[in-house]
């Protein structure tokens, strides 16, 4: 009689159909800020700007931590200011600034213009290739829209 114990696994392997991986890398830089009234900036940018609410952490009233995701990719971080963790981590509240790609330019500028979002740029053709503007949020943040991607990544031996 074998006393050694089978080790056989009693299922058959994982089968399971996941998700396609993509070959764009997922965002690993992710704007921080922190506002004065963070419950009235993330209702600016999910309901006028456009991102989704993904997570909103409170605790005593106050927004701990936010992850606000941008439909196309990317996103940013954000909660309320606290004057004693400002210089350590994301700064005072509207000293922020950061750029969103978009394909959806000029929807998204005639959009906010209309709701009568500060416009700080106005929608225009770059050198470089790209197709923005520049907007402020409520909170004083500068927050600029474009269609520029990057330039490509430099191989290897570069």
């Amino acid at each position: 009689m074998n006393t050694t114990p089978d080790t056989t696994p009693d299922t058959a392997p994982d089968t399971t159909q996941h998700e396609p991986l993509t070959t764009t890398p997922a965002p690993t830089t992710w704007p921080c800020l922190q506002a004065q009234d963070a419950p009235a900036l993330i209702d600016f940018l999910v309901d006028t700007v456009g991102f989704l609410r993904t997570a909103v952490y409170e605790d005593g009233g106050r927004v701990v931590h936010a992850q606000l995701d941008w439909p196309e990719g990317g996103g940013v971080m954000l909660g309320s200011y606290d004057p004693g963790t400002a210089a350590e981590t994301c700064g005072k509240p509207g000293t922020s600034g950061a750029y969103v790609v978009t394909d959806r330019v000029d929807d998204l500028y005639h959009r906010l213009r209309e709701a009568g979002v500060k416009i700080t740029g106005d929608i225009e053709d770059k050198p470089y290739g790209s197709r923005e503007f520049g907007i402020q949020d409520p909170e004083g943040n500068r927050w600029s829209f474009g269609t520029y991607r990057g330039e490509p990544r430099p191989g290897p031996g570069r």
